[in-house]
């Protein structure tokens, strides 16, 4: 692997973490986001941790470089939540970056144990991922990303009952999320409930990034707040969010499902509970299975339920669970995820019009 970091301090223990772990070799560091690029053709790493703030080039562009002239996956490992450096972490995962995590703290830190091995999970995952030339991501030029077909009519046997949609995603979580609020008309009539897995401190310039292309508001979920139409509500760190009897969301500090907090399982177990069939349930890249078994509860109350295919997944690990077990009523692409959304909602809309 191939270390992009301006600190010397960092750099060395980055190199320390990375080198502690036998399955990977640290074959080189690079000061500034120019020698990563350049050292990035040469030694051809199987996977780059990248710096956002660097001189000479920053992490944005060595990124968008990298991508465009040798593809390997790269992790931005950040530190700051300063603004422009969450805004720059987050252009980078559009220019291909997959991932985002914290940089760890120092040796002797009581939280040191526990990033390093989240940083070291991360990296050999992503170690294992095939970059590819994704599908247009909104605001990639060309037609109008915002441009739609009509709602597809309803099945036969269909109900075009859906009151609430809910969203969990990890692993290449943030790109796809882009992709299908770019795609949602802005009369989308429910509203939706997205967790996504995520570094602490980085929520509040993930929504900024999500509605530069939205059609729809996004915003971070507060306590008791009621859920509107066309309202897309984000799941801050650190709690669990979940659904109330009418209509409202709530926080709990329960213990995070396989590790997390907010998990998907905490957000479809609650849906299941006060919206039932009523809801469709979404379940994008990301590795681990939360939210995976709720899902399948989900679809034996009669809810609809969609898993995220494997060719456009970074990650197979989530939706890929939920397609093992049974879960998945369909297997979709991001961009046939939006119109399935559009059509299970598209009959209120033509009701509204023709009223």
């Amino acid at each position: 692997m191939l270390i992009v970091e301006d600190s010397p301090m960092v750099r060395e223990l980055l190199a320390h973490i990375l080198g502690s772990d036998p399955g990977i070799q640290v074959a080189g560091a690079a000061e500034n986001g120019e020698a990563g690029v350049e050292m990035a053709s040469q030694l051809a790493p199987d996977v780059i941790t990248m710096d956002i703030h660097m001189p000479v080039l920053d992490g944005y562009e060595a990124t968008r470089r990298i991508m465009r002239d040798h593809p390997v996956p790269v992790v931005i490992v950040s530190a700051s939540f300063d603004k422009e450096e969450v805004e720059g972490s987050f252009r980078a995962i559009e220019a291909g970056a997959l991932t985002i995590v914290r940089k760890p703290v120092g040796i002797g830190h009581p939280d040191y144990e526990r990033m390093a091995r989240e940083l070291i999970r991360t990296v050999k995952l992503m170690s294992e991922v095939k970059v590819v030339r994704r599908w247009r991501r909104a605001g990639g030029g060309g037609e109008d990303s915002r441009v739609r077909p009509p709602p597809e009519p309803m099945r036969s046997g269909e109900s075009p009952g859906t009151e609430v949609v809910v969203i969990g995603a990890s692993t290449g979580g943030p790109i796809v999320m882009q992709s299908l609020l770019a795609g949602i008309p802005e009369d989308f009539p429910v509203p939706v409930l997205f967790v996504q897995h995520m570094a602490d401190g980085f929520t509040r310039g993930f929504v900024e990034w999500l509605n530069r292309t939205s059609n729809l508001k996004v915003c971070i979920a507060e306590e008791n707040e009621s859920i509107l139409p066309g309202k897309i509500y984000v799941a801050p760190s650190g709690s669990q969010m979940i659904l109330r009897t009418g209509g409202r969301i709530g926080y709990t500090k329960d213990a995070g499902e396989f590790g997390m907090r907010p998990s998907v399982s905490h957000l479809f177990h609650s849906a299941a509970k006060v919206y039932g069939s009523r809801t469709l349930a979404i379940l994008l890249t990301g590795m681990g299975r939360d939210g995976a078994a709720e899902m399948k509860m989900l679809k034996d109350l009669g809810a609809v339920t969609i898993a995220q295919d494997r060719e456009s997944s970074v990650v197979y690990g989530m939706p890929g669970e939920a397609v093992r077990i049974g879960a998945a009523t369909h297997i979709l692409s991001p961009e046939s995820i939006v119109k399935e959304m559009i059509r299970l909602t598209g009959n209120r809309n033509r009701k509204r019009q023709d009223a």
